[in-house]
C-alpha cells in the first residue's frame, strides 16, 4: 500500500525502517512534547515492529513517510480504528529536527485524511496533542480540525503539567474544505 504525495509517500513499515527511525530520532531537550525514549536499544524497535504488525489493520493503520529517495523519515498513522462507528484518531512523528516543518507532516495527514474518510469510508478523525505543541496545533487547524475540548493538566513531562488538546474532523468538515 503506498500513498503518493508531492515530495513523501507513505508506505509499508519493515522492520530495517523501524530501526533506522528509532536510531534517528531525535530529542528538542528544550521543548519537548512527548517523553523521550532515551537509552532504549534496538530491540525496542524490533519490538515496536512486531506491536505494528499485530495490530495492524485491526486497531490501527501505521505507515512510513519516505521521502522520494526512499528514506524513511517518520511514521502516520490512522489509530484506534472503530468501524462500527466509522470514526478514528490520527498521529504523526517525524523523527529527525531537520526534517521538520518542511511540510512533510501535513502532507502525511492530507494522505491519511483522504484514506481515512475516502477508502475506510471514517465519519469522524480526531487527534490529540499538547498544548505547548504549536507546530501540531498549526497543522490540525490548517487542515480543518476544530479544538473541541482540553484535558486540563492531563501529561506530566519534564518536570511540569500540560494540558491535552482534543481536536475533531468530520468528514463533512473535510468535504466541504478538502484541497
Amino acid at each position: 500500500m503506498k500513498l503518493m504525495g508531492k515530495t513523501v509517500y507513505l508506505d509499508t513499515l519493515e522492520r530495517q525502517d523501524c530501526r533506522a527511525l528509532w536510531q534517528a530520532t531525535e530529542w528538542d531537550i528544550d521543548n519537548l512534547t512527548e517523553e523521550p525514549g532515551l537509552g532504549l536499544s534496538v530491540e525496542k524497535a524490533d519490538e515496536w515492529f512486531e506491536e505494528i504488525q499485530r495490530l495492524q489493520r485491526n486497531r490501527h493503520i501505521r505507515l512510513g513517510i519516505f521521502l522520494e529517495d526512499g528514506r524513511v523519515i517518520g511514521d502516520a498513522a490512522l489509530q484506534n480504528l472503530d468501524y462500527r462507528n466509522r470514526c478514528c484518531s490520527v498521529g504523526i512523528g517525524i523523527a529527525r529536527l531537520a526534517d521538520r516543518a518542511k511540510g512533510y507532516g501535513g502532507q502525511a495527514l492530507d494522505l491519511l485524511l483522504k484514506y481515512g474518510f475516502h477508502c475506510l469510508g471514517m465519519e469522524r478523525i480526531t487527534a490529540n496533542t499538547l498544548e505547548v505543541n504549536a507546530g501540531s496545533r498549526r497543522l490540525l487547524e490548517t487542515h480543518g480540525f476544530l479544538l473541541e475540548g482540553r484535558e486540563r493538566k492531563a501529561v506530566y513531562l519534564n518536570g511540569q503539567k500540560y494540558d491535552r488538546l482534543c481536536y475533531g474532523l468530520l468528514r463533512e468538515e473535510y468535504e466541504a474544505g478538502a484541497k
